[in-house]
């Protein structure tokens, strides 16, 4: 078992706002307790929850959209309710939820054995019983410290082994986007043959979600910027959509040749009623994020008389990380690694990942 330094280098948030809240600074090095794992971390994926928790973009009391104030913050906000769940966080706060590396330490009740296991980390953290309530089901980095540090600590269960080439930073592009698409695409239940129109399809979520949806034999229509399109054809989309094309639900139909069976939206705002317009009588929306505005006007009478199916997608359930896990194993996945950054450069690192110039997913090493 290594020796855990007393003091680790990580980045800490120091509270609610601008990229000035970032600091490098020094961190005592977290100790495993009964049940838990230390792990000293390679490499460690951004999420668009690392800026919306940064900015309290959760917060019902903002009514901005998200890349309004994703780099100063916003000034509407209510620090109770500053994080996913409608809670509070505690600061500082070391975030990051796509930690991979090494088991160092183990905790009462652990298996020796684990020390030297390569991990990557299920963010969720699921209790027993009601698991869909968030009082119940915590998420790495967030309610918890995560994994931009040089270690961090887990429970157990949540330290899942890897056997795979792929690199460190290229294993810290999957959990959070894939265990999120796969919640995503599961809530829609797609079949072999059948359409899927997926919006913000060159992010990390996006991207994922066509890889998931072509595993279950099924076409997909990307929407994603024009710049973008020859990725998204190689990585196994039919067709590509100008996420500005003014008509976006004649463009969707244009290309899937009539209404489509599922959309995937990662998007919102003002894209949200021509995804539903695109659906069959008897289609499935998902969301897993609005990214584009949170709020969105809506005919009922789509919802009513076409018998739509409308469902979000967050809380992601027990089994999914170890299923891309698998998927990871086997080579079934491919992973999107955009840029590398050191841990001490995380503001430059969330400004590229702010401005959405990149395809896949960036990821920052101790």
């Amino acid at each position: 078992m290594t020796t855990l330094p007393d003091k680790m280098k990580a980045m800490l948030l120091m509270g609610h706002g601008g990229l000035d809240q970032l600091v490098y600074a020094d961190a005592d090095t977290p100790r495993p307790k009964e049940g838990e794992v230390v792990i000293k971390v390679g490499a460690c994926g951004l999420n668009n929850t690392d800026i919306n928790t940064r900015t309290a973009w959760y917060s019902k009391a903002n009514n901005e959209a998200l890349g309004d104030g994703a780099e100063s913050g916003f000034d509407s906000i209510d620090d109770a309710d500053g994080t996913w769940g409608a809670g509070a966080i505690r600061f500082p706060l070391i975030q990051g939820a796509d930690a991979v590396g090494v088991i160092v330490a183990v905790g009462a009740g652990v298996d020796p054995a684990r020390v030297g296991e390569r991990v990557m980390v299920d963010p969720w953290l699921l209790s027993h019983g009601d698991w869909l309530n968030p009082e119940n089901s915590g998420y790495f980095g967030s309610e918890l410290d995560g994994g931009f540090a040089e270690f961090t600590k887990v429970r157990s269960s949540n330290a899942i082994r890897v056997q795979s080439d792929l690199s460190d930073a290229e294993l810290a592009t999957f959990a959070c986007a894939y265990t999120t698409a796969e919640n995503l695409v599961q809530r829609t239940l797609p079949q072999p043959g059948e359409t899927v129109v997926i919006t913000g399809a060159s992010g990390g979520v996006g991207s994922a979600a066509i890889q998931l949806c072509r595993l279950r034999g099924c076409r997909v229509i990307a929407v994603a910027s024009e710049s973008k399109a020859s990725l998204l054809l190689e990585l196994g989309a039919s067709r590509v959509i100008d996420r500005n094309t003014e008509d976006l639900e004649g463009a969707i139909r244009e290309a899937a040749v009539g209404p489509v069976d599922i959309a995937l939206d990662v998007v919102g705002g003002k894209s949200f009623m021509s995804l539903i317009n695109a659906l069959r009588q008897g289609g499935r929306y998902s969301t897993s994020g609005c990214i584009g505005g949170q709020f969105a006007q809506f005919d009922l009478r789509q919802l009513v008389y076409k018998d739509l199916q409308l469902t979000g997608a967050t809380i992601c359930p027990a089994g999914t990380m170890q299923r891309v896990v698998s998927m990871i194993e086997t080579g079934a996945l491919k992973p999107l690694l955009a840029a590398t950054y050191p841990l001490a450069d995380m503001p430059q690192a969330q400004e590229a990942f702010i401005a959405k110039q990149h395809f896949g997913n960036i990821v920052v090493t101790p």
